[in-house]
């Protein structure tokens, strides 16, 4: 377990790919921090099965980032995963909801980043693990807000690996496709109605026709990447954007 001994905060890791995040870096004995929302209960279980605690912070808000990253302590690897969407045409995109999106899948990757890095330093260690989006390469229509957020973490995680190198801190990106999830699903009712098409036709014709594979990205495919980043293996990995998209953006 080559993580023994170390400190993980996964934000956004009460269900989806954070979730299975965290499971994967505490099989390898990494202390973890969970980080999202959901029903007390559940989140209590997950507590007992990872052995983790659980902050609750609202990650669009700077103060918000700030409570969660000092009640988290000690970060040696920090999984920036948090993140929302929605679906609606420029003309017609919620300025809250633009807001909203850049606070969340952008900006409180900056906080938490800025935050952690003294710490980093002065252990001489540490992971940044982003996680974007094939939409941090390419766009598509109706996603305005995420697009732009996903482009920005792509380059914020240059900058991070640029400036921390000689730290022996890497700082890296995963790009998954379309990755079968609450997120994902929570899009679907809203891609009807802006593209006038049934389920079934957002799922065949918007989500998997963009994947040759036809095949939604797991969970645990992500989570697998995540945590070989954080390996000696992956040492000189610094500044990638790894893609996971059945072969999306090599188009």
């Amino acid at each position: 377990m080559f993580l023994s001994g170390k400190r993980a905060l996964v934000t956004g890791s009460t269900s989806g790919i954070g979730l299975a995040i965290a499971r994967a870096i505490r099989a390898e004995g990494a202390d973890v921090v969970l980080s999202g929302f959901g029903e007390a209960g559940a989140i209590a279980a997950l507590c007992e099965e990872l052995g983790a605690t659980h902050v609750s912070a609202d990650l669009t808000l700077t103060e918000g980032v700030e409570r969660m990253m000092a009640e988290s302590g000690r970060v040696d690897v920090l999984v920036n995963n948090a993140g929302m969407q929605h679906v609606a045409p420029v003309e017609d995109f919620p300025v809250p909801k633009w807001d909203a999106i850049i606070a969340l899948n952008l900006s409180s990757a900056f906080h938490t980043a800025r935050l952690a890095v003294p710490q980093m330093k002065s252990a001489g260690w540490g992971r940044i693990i982003n996680i974007a989006s094939a939409h941090s390469l390419t766009a598509s229509p109706f996603k305005a807000a995420y697009v732009a957020a996903k482009h920005g973490i792509a380059g914020l995680t240059k900058v991070l690996a640029l400036e921390l190198a000689e730290h022996n801190i890497t700082a890296n990106c995963i790009s998954p496709g379309y990755v079968w999830t609450p997120l994902v699903e929570n899009q679907i009712p809203d891609t009807m109605a802006a593209r006038g098409l049934t389920r079934e036709q957002v799922m065949r014709d918007v989500f998997l026709a963009k994947q040759p594979t036809k095949k939604f990205v797991a969970v645990e495919e992500v989570a697998a990447m995540a945590v070989f980043l954080c390996g000696d293996a992956a040492q000189n990995i610094n500044g990638a954007n790894m893609s996971i998209d059945g072969g999306w953006t090599a188009e």
